[in-house]
């Protein structure tokens, strides 16, 4: 999605001030403040450059360094943005994707689904150097079913089965939902039990051909289970937007890229559009 690029990135101030709270202002690398650090990685990935082309063009963008309280003869250099991605944690990303799904209505109806993102893209000789034969990082998403805003993210390189990463998810936001639609993948009675015991709605549809099965699946298809198109809907957004692949080296690094990527796609229908 092309958005005003300013206006992108004055809507990244405020929401990542909001996510990072009374920790906002604290220096996280070259004594400049977290929040402009997370909104340079933002910038970063949104404008599709890399860490040594982003000072370079700041020098450029005599706005966006205004919005950022930035002098043209006093910006980070790009190993100092290269180094705050280590230094800034996961949950301060996860605060940021927690904080810009709170922008969109929030239904209580959600989706559940998982995707891939390529890892291929980083360098294969750090890969063989490493030792690291992961070529795919598995993804499940949770989306409210109204807005699309993606309100969760779970990543593993190990390839967990959806009805252990699915519970995960749901349990982390089980007081704001309502119900919960998944295919079949998620379906076993240990994630259905957990679910209803978290006063979460299973809308997932049972494997089998017997009469009991088609009544009941047909009963939950009633039910809305026809809208888990909108998980696959949004994480498609965000590959057409940002890439399939993530281009990290370090498999910390390229978690927090994947869930800094859902963030943007959840800030993005904030901006005005080109």
């Amino acid at each position: 999605m092309e958005v005003d690029l300013l206006d992108f990135v004055e809507q990244c101030r405020r929401l990542v001030k909001q996510a990072l709270g009374k920790h906002a202002g604290e220096p996280a690398s070259g004594g400049f403040a977290r929040w402009k650090h997370v909104v340079l990685h933002c910038l970063r990935l949104e404008d599709g450059h890399s860490y040594r082309e982003t000072p370079n063009r700041l020098k450029y963008m005599s706005e966006i360094r205004d919005v950022l309280d930035l002098d043209r003869d006093d910006l980070p250099d790009y190993s100092t943005i290269y180094k705050s991605f280590d230094r800034l944690k996961m949950w301060v990303w996860r605060a940021l994707l927690r904080v810009s799904a709170q922008q969109h209505p929030q239904s209580g109806h959600a989706a559940l689904d998982s995707t891939f993102f390529d890892r291929r893209s980083a360098s294969s000789y750090y890969r063989q150097r490493s030792g690291s034969n992961v070529q795919t990082l598995k993804v499940t998403t949770l989306t409210d079913r109204e807005s699309l805003a993606v309100l969760d993210v779970h990543i593993s390189a190990r390839w967990k089965h959806d009805t252990k990463t699915g519970p995960q998810v749901v349990r982390r936001n089980a007081d704001d939902l309502l119900s919960v639609a998944a295919d079949k993948a998620f379906h076993n009675w240990v994630t259905k039990y957990e679910f209803y015991a978290l006063g979460v709605e299973p809308l997932i549809l049972q494997r089998g051909s017997r009469p009991l099965t088609l009544g009941h699946n047909a009963l939950i298809r009633a039910k809305g289970y026809s809208q888990r198109w909108m998980a696959e809907s949004s994480y498609s957004t965000t590959k057409r937007s940002l890439g399939d692949a993530v281009r990290a080296l370090g498999w910390y690094r390229q978690f927090r890229e994947i869930v800094l990527m859902f963030a943007i796609s959840n800030i993005e229908p904030l901006c005005e559009p080109l």
